[in-house]
């Protein structure tokens, strides 16, 4: 199979060529990165219409026991999304301006790609574990460290990515002592016993890192406050979140086989990770890091469409996973698009862009209905599969399937919260009254609006032509064929919508709305309209004023649910233990040779 050699070895080869031409060369660069991705994603496209097999390079006689790759649906899949959003972002990276000032952002672009095409395909862990650990080096690479608080971002990025790589590897050393294989179509663990489930555990936190879950998320919104936008669109957006749910597919349905208990963790991290994401992004004022709370949020579907392990919820996690990486790609890419023409990152600062930027607000607004859950879009129908998929979960006996109820409440809770928190945001910077500063604003170019655009029509046609094109030829493959269990016609939906949409229009125009005077308020000889006009982010600031809720917000805000910041600290008390150690007395240090020569000697008898 040279095709699927080609598209890792390409995107690499090339990357690490553009290290050489001068950064005066940057619109070279960016026609050299598309066409590459250009020619991976025809490789792709040839790929998915190729028959399922493992298979290894003919030219490397021992390569079967390192080097073996795997084809089948669902890294056709993965390989084919990954070139499209790869694709349109580098396209809008051509004139956005943070991505021309970060150094060899086009050689990481396409390093990037080439090893997530290599993840994917690897069916050997440690060829896996290799294509993966690499990407965490070029996350961080594509931090554009300008200041204290973005190389403070991309530390922890690396920090976290590489301890979760760490455990994965303590993961893999148990499934190769247990099974005396690493490839992954020959492994098929039950979580039995204690032993397979610490590897299942060790797996899991490198998916669950590397995809934003909780509690191992915390990186996701730095990363996307400090990076910039095509980063965060490119990364935690798109191809980490692939990564991370297509590691968690393999691990639910090919490596392990998941216990009741097991189960129930997944369905817990998932409600847990829906809940406490969308919460911190009710609160926040940069909006490009309440959309990092939100890649984050987004996740726990996903989780709980895996944790169910039924057909429709494994389909309904691979959809939602494809849905959220084109609109949370599309947010980001907006978002980039606002900050570059307006210089802020506050909403507070922002207000009444719909004009200026129409094209912007259009797509804004198609993204933030879909990951809100409205029909008809391609959010409702992921999300519409996950609530089918915890109700027919429902008729089983374990204590899961008996707590089918707050899996779906807390769901539907958290689509409710979303759409609250996207009011704020699209509020905030398309809606109400435009501040001065702002006042001067245009749309982007077409290189930059374009690809938000087909983002868009993609979030429309996902949601319209879901239940009936979109499930059955790109899922169903994948997971298996099932039947809905509740009524789910989403082009019957869409019609009326727009039929809804047409008499509303119709109405507006009979009733001659246009001829209403509207006036500024005019209060004691003085118009104060400017003064007295209702801030969108007022709302949400009562949040914070629930008793509990304080107390919540106050914990996060002092990182008491941050791993990073918890084990930095641990790091920092324990050391602090050791440096007391240090008198410089000699019978000290004599002291403690022996008692831990003493330890070692209990330990070898035991």
């Amino acid at each position: 199979m040279t095709q699927a050699i080609q598209i890792i070895a390409v995107p690499v080869l090339i990357g690490i060529l553009l290290f050489l031409l001068p950064s005066a060369f940057r619109l070279i660069k960016a026609i050299i990165t598309i066409g590459v991705i250009l020619f991976t994603g025809y490789l792709a496209i040839s790929l998915f219409g190729s028959e399922d097999l493992v298979f290894s390079p003919d030219y490397w006689a021992e390569a079967e026991k390192y080097c073996s790759f795997s084809l089948d649906g669902l890294s056709k899949l993965i390989l084919l999304f990954m070139s499209l959003f790869s694709l349109l972002v580098a396209i809008y990276s051509v004139n956005y301006k943070a991505a021309g000032a970060m150094r060899n952002y086009h050689a990481w672009f396409l390093i990037t790609l080439g090893f997530s095409y290599g993840a994917v395909l690897a069916n050997n862990l440690l060829l896996f574990l290799i294509c993966w650990g690499i990407l965490g080096i070029s996350l961080y690479r594509l931090v554009h460290g300008k200041d204290e608080k973005s190389s403070a971002a991309a530390k922890k990025t690396l920090v976290l990515i590489g301890a979760s790589d760490g455990i994965m590897i303590l993961g893999i050393a148990i499934i190769w002592r247990v099974t005396g294989t690493l490839n992954m179509d020959e492994i098929a663990l039950p979580t039995s016993d204690l032993v397979r489930t610490v590897a299942c555990l060790s797996l899991l936190v490198g998916s669950f890192t590397k995809a934003g879950a909780f509690p191992f998320h915390t990186w996701v919104p730095d990363y996307s406050e400090s990076a910039p936008a095509t980063s965060s669109a490119y990364l935690p957006a798109s191809l980490d979140k692939l990564l991370g749910i297509y590691f968690l597919a393999r691990i639910t349905t090919q490596l392990f086989v998941i216990g009741d208990w097991m189960r129930f963790v997944l369905l817990t991290i998932g409600v847990v990770t829906i809940i406490t994401a969308v919460m911190m992004a009710l609160v926040q004022h940069n909006y490009k890091r309440l959309l990092g709370f939100h890649a984050v949020s987004q996740v726990g579907y996903m989780i709980l469409g895996f944790g169910l392990g039924s057909m429709i919820g494994i389909a309904a996690g691979l959809f939602h996973m494809i849905n959220h990486a084109t609109y949370k790609c599309g947010l980001f890419l907006a978002a980039g698009a606002v900050e570059q023409q307006s210089g802020k990152e506050e909403l507070e600062d922002l207000g009444g862009l719909s004009r200026a930027m129409p094209l912007t607000f259009f797509a804004t607004l198609v993204f933030a209905l879909s990951i809100s859950g409205i029909p008809p879009f391609n959010g409702f129908a992921s999300k519409w599969m996950i609530y089918q998929g915890i109700i027919d979960f429902g008729q089983g006996t374990g204590i899961s399937n008996q707590l089918w109820i707050v899996w779906l409440g807390l769901a539907v809770l958290g689509s409710a919260l979303t759409l609250a928190s996207f009011i704020k945001y699209t509020g905030g910077i398309f809606l109400g009254r435009r501040q001065k500063t702002v006042s001067k604003i245009k749309e982007v170019s077409p290189v930059m609006w374009v690809p938000m655009l087909i983002l868009a029509l993609v979030c429309i046609g996902f949601g319209v032509f879901g239940s009936n094109l979109v499930v059955p030829k790109l899922f169903m493959p994948v997971a298996g064929t099932f039947e809905y269990t509740g009524t789910w016609a989403s082009s019957t939906v869409s019609v009326l919508v727009l039929v809804s949409i047409v008499l509303g229009l119709l109405i507006y125009l009979l009733g001659n709305v246009k001829n209403f005077r509207t006036s500024d308020s005019f209060v004691g000889g003085e118009k104060i309209q400017d003064e007295t006009s209702f801030s969108t982010l007022e709302f949400y600031k009562s949040l914070q004023e629930f008793k509990w809720l304080d107390v919540m917000y106050r914990r996060a805000q002092d990182r008491w649910f941050d791993l990073y910041d918890l084990s930095r600290q641990f790091i920092s008390w324990l050391g602090g233990i050791f440096s007391r150690l240090h008198t410089g007395v000699l019978h000290d240090y004599t002291l403690w040779v022996f008692a831990g020569l003493v330890i070692l000697l209990l330990l070898l008898i035991t």
